[in-house]
């Protein structure tokens, strides 16, 4: 052997070496979960969860680190974190969990750095004030379809995704050396349906796929709705469990498996109209301290809510008649802000568990730098009624989701022939509706409520044309009214007669429709009106973008979609995180439904 060849070999021997090394530090240690009568039992021990939850597609993936250190320096020692089925096939058969924040594995793996445990809650349905509560979209295409049940066709799309899901998931199970403790089956079944063969085939199709960890499901803690939901053999969640009677329910239900409180909740949710939810957190206190006292484990639903980003807000609806969409923050006054910054109910909640626990908890990571820009000064620049694509026709209108569309805008368009003006009718709305007669806005007609009919004045035009233009605001997320498709779902009537002959214009409003827009003459711009400005930056930092001067519309910063705004509030201030603006030249589209001029968008380190 020349001594080239063997200062080869040897430098060869020496890299095997070294990967050996290294893939012996980096391999994680298995470890066991099991499920006792009364305890969750971590390799033989009695462990107490202290969760907190999070959901990575709602934080920017620069900031998991840092909101996963905040919810441990409050003292949790697990992440909870849904995982939102919309949000990783947003095609049908085309999954991402790589890109950007879909990249889940990433983010299990980071809370196991941080020597965090982890639930993991996929659904496939999550609620979640999630639109659709995590089903896709592309479900409603069926017209028929009936969901979290046994419908073949819904439980073949249910398989692909456990199918494609469990190879993410299953070598991130304690059982293979990751951090994920439990699985949870479903979400909340009790509350909705009874099919309990439905059930057990989702925890069949776990099985199947090797994902062999313990199980859990989450339900309210009264008797139907444990009876409904639960699962042979799964630990059972309470949302929430705050006293000896809801454990006793759970005792109940099964009294050979350990519960816990699957959701505690230290905020809530909002909807657009109402005024900010804030909890007493006297009530938390009395809640968490008797957790504690007692041993249970439990989850706090959420420490940190994060942001609706683009159109992923959902909504709610307990009548057929109402209809109640989410705000695009998810602050939730969680104990962790939007932002990832301490409240609080953080530091009480602090105090609380290093009391109980005697445990001396890690200081909290440094929060992300606010910045505040000078006023941005938008201008003008081009009209929905200028960018219209080519329609499609139709003899009565069809939603969106028929139309391979998701949300955003639809127009439909018609002349009308008999009637040319009365009582216009539309059934259904969904969800906001602006309607114009020859080009010349009429009315506005709000989905909630029921009241959907206006007047059509008379016009002097022979043909008149009727536009009806509507905003898809949030699938419904819960309860029985969640077939929920955008645009106009049933017909148009005109003192009672169906009008027909309808071209249909697909608005997505997404990033791609964005960016495609082009300047155009400013003549007879009105009602969605695209104006752009931009502005520059030293340096960057998150702040919020207040939108009191606009009335209704959508902000894009550097074609992200920020969410949605509305001056009816109680949100007026749009989350931008620091990741999603750049050093110099920054840009700035804001498209309105209502205003007509130009106006200035200020920003803050602050929601409010």
């Amino acid at each position: 052997m020349t001594a080239s060849k063997n200062r080869i070999m040897k430098k060869i021997a020496l890299l095997h070496f070294f990967i050996l090394v290294m893939l012996t530090a980096f391999a994680q240690p298995k470890h066991q979960f099991t499920l006792a009568q009364n305890d969750f039992l971590l390799d033989g021990k009695p462990f107490q969860l202290i969760s907190g939850e999070m959901h990575p597609a709602r934080i920017p993936k620069e900031y998991w680190r840092q909101r996963i250190q905040m919810a441990k320096a409050m003292g949790c020692n697990t992440i909870a974190a849904y995982i939102f089925w919309n949000y990783h096939e947003q095609k049908e058969g085309v999954f991402d969990f790589t890109t950007g924040n879909r990249n889940i594995a990433e983010f299990v793996r980071i809370c196991q750095q941080e020597k965090m445990w982890v639930l993991f809650r996929p659904g496939p349905y999550v609620c979640a004030e999630w639109d659709f509560g995590g089903l896709p979209v592309w479900l409603l295409k069926i017209p028929d379809i009936k969901i979290r049940c046994m419908d073949k066709r819904y439980i073949a799309a249910v398989t692909k995704y456990i199918n494609r899901l469990s190879i993410e998931l299953k070598p991130l199970l304690v059982t293979n050396g990751g951090p994920v403790l439990m699985v949870q089956v479903e979400n909340e079944y009790g509350s909705y349906g009874n099919d309990k063969t439905y059930i057990k085939t989702l925890s069949k199709l776990w099985r199947s796929n090797g994902i062999n960890t313990a199980f859990y499901t989450a339900d309210g803690a009264t008797p139907y709705m444990l009876e409904a939901g639960n699962v042979d053999g799964a630990a059972i969640g309470l949302d929430s469990g705050a006293s000896d009677a809801d454990f006793a329910e759970a005792t109940k239900q099964n009294p050979d498996v350990p519960s816990f409180s699957s959701e505690t909740y230290p905020g809530w949710l909002t909807h657009w109209g109402e005024k900010w939810a804030r909890p007493d957190t006297t009530e938390l206190k009395n809640e968490i301290e008797y957790l504690l006292r007692n041993k249970k484990s439990f989850n706090l639903y959420v420490v940190h809510g994060g942001t609706n980003f683009g159109f992923t807000a959902g909504a709610n609806a307990f009548s057929a008649t109402q209809y109640q969409p989410d705000l695009t923050s998810y602050d939730y006054d969680a104990p962790i802000n939007e932002q990832g910054r301490a409240t609080p109910k953080f530091f009480m909640l602090r105090n609380l568990i290093e009391q109980y626990t005697d445990h001396k908890l890690p200081d909290m990571p440094m929060p992300e730098e606010t910045i505040e820009i000078p006023p941005v000064t938008l201008a003008a620049f081009t009209t929905i009624w200028k960018e219209l694509p080519a329609p499609v026709h139709f003899a009565q209108p069809v939603p969106m989701e028929m139309l391979n569309q998701n949300q955003g805008l639809i127009l439909y368009r018609t002349k009308l022939i008999g009637h040319k003006s009365g009582k216009l009718t539309i059934t259904e709305p969904h969800d906001y509706v602006l309607v114009f007669l020859d080009g010349k806005f009429i009315d506005t007609i709000k989905r909630d409520g029921g009241k959907w009919t206006i007047n059509i004045p008379k016009t002097d035009s022979k043909d008149p044309v009727l536009d009806i233009l509507v905003e898809g605001m949030g699938h419904i997320n819960f309860a029985q009214y969640m077939i929920d498709r955008k645009g106009i779902t049933d017909r148009v009537t005109l003192n009672g007669m169906t009008l027909m002959d309808w071209d249909i214009f697909s608005l997505p409003m997404d990033e791609k429709f964005i960016g495609s827009l082009k300047p155009k003459y400013t003549e007879g711009f009105h009602d969605g009106i695209f104006f752009k400005g931009e502005f520059s930056l030293a340096k960057t930092g998150d702040t919020y973008f207040d939108m009191h001067n606009y009335f209704k519309g959508i902000l894009y910063v550097n074609g992200h979609n920020l969410g949605r705004y509305w001056n009816i509030g109680p949100q007026y201030r749009l989350y931008c995180p620091a990741s999603w603006l750049k050093k110099g030249k920054n840009e700035m589209v804001v498209f309105d439904l209502h205003l007509d001029k130009s106006a200035t968008v200020s920003s803050s380190a602050s929601m409010e």
